[in-house]
């Protein structure tokens, strides 16, 4: 186990990698925009995918607050809020996602992930519940974040789960104790030709670093199942009080890695 401290989309050249796909929020950005959006009316970067039926505004904020001050390709972050409302279809599982809108290949050659992500003391995650985070729904093995209790302590995240919904866990685990006011950054190391999936991370402004080496998996997406946002268990219980997730820095670049969390900009 290593612990860590905690934890316009047109193709652009980077100093590292080539964007293929950004979810950068500009200052004129606005709630407005992701329900302007449908399946059949294709708007801006982002779909509003899985969400209860409560208006936008309880489930996503944005903001210049909700960013992470190393992060200089955003102006704002966006907040992401599960509660006691936010369930889909009948489902038993607290939800709240937005997936990539894009016309782009995010599933072939070798390509990285990035997101920022923090919680705070207020409307903090309940330690109770399971939660999958920035997760593939597909039914191969690829990288997503699961936030467990681990004997009773504080919740644990691991960084690098290699799991779906129907596949079993292989292959290593990252595990740090999260801390409120904190962002964690992170990048999936995904290989689609050669097979493999690995993790970088870092915490506050620091470079992303290799935490997990290249490991074999099956891999394949079909570049709009890339789920940014909280699904949470319910595990036998329920909670309606809201968790707060904040999140910064997402794009998809092709290799070499940009390690800086000011981004690509």
């Amino acid at each position: 186990m290593r612990s860590l401290a905690w934890l316009v989309s047109i193709p652009m050249v980077a100093e590292a990698g080539e964007v293929l796909w950004s979810g950068f929020f500009n200052a004129s950005a606005t709630i407005a925009d992701f329900v302007k959006g449908s399946f059949s009316n294709e708007v801006g970067d982002w779909q509003w995918y899985i969400h209860g039926p409560a208006a936008t505004e309880k489930y996503l904020g944005l903001s210049a607050d909700n960013k992470n001050p190393a992060d200089t390709s955003d102006e704002q972050g966006i907040r992401i809020t599960i509660d006691g409302t936010s369930f889909w279809n009948g489902q038993d599982m607290e939800r709240s996602e937005i997936i990539p809108q894009t016309n782009a290949d995010l599933g072939s050659g070798h390509l990285f992930y990035h997101f920022s992500l923090k919680t705070e003391e207020a409307n903090a995650p309940n330690a109770s519940f399971e939660h999958q985070i920035a997760f593939f729904e597909v039914t191969t093995p690829l990288p997503k974040i699961s936030k467990r209790p681990i004997a009773n302590k504080d919740t644990h995240h691991r960084a690098i789960s290699q799991s779906s919904n129907t596949a079993p866990q292989v292959g290593r685990r990252e595990q740090t104790t999260p801390s409120a006011g904190n962002w964690y950054n992170f990048a999936y190391d995904i290989d689609f030709d050669m097979k493999t999936v690995g993790l970088w991370a870092s915490n506050g402004c620091d470079k992303l670093t290799q935490v997990v080496s290249a490991v074999n998996a099956s891999t394949a997406t079909d570049s709009a199942d890339w789920h940014i946002g909280e699904l949470r268990l319910p595990k036998g219980g329920l909670d309606a009080a809201p968790e707060d997730w904040f999140w910064s820095g997402i794009f998809v670049e092709k290799a070499p890695i940009t390690a800086a969390i000011a981004g690509p900009a």
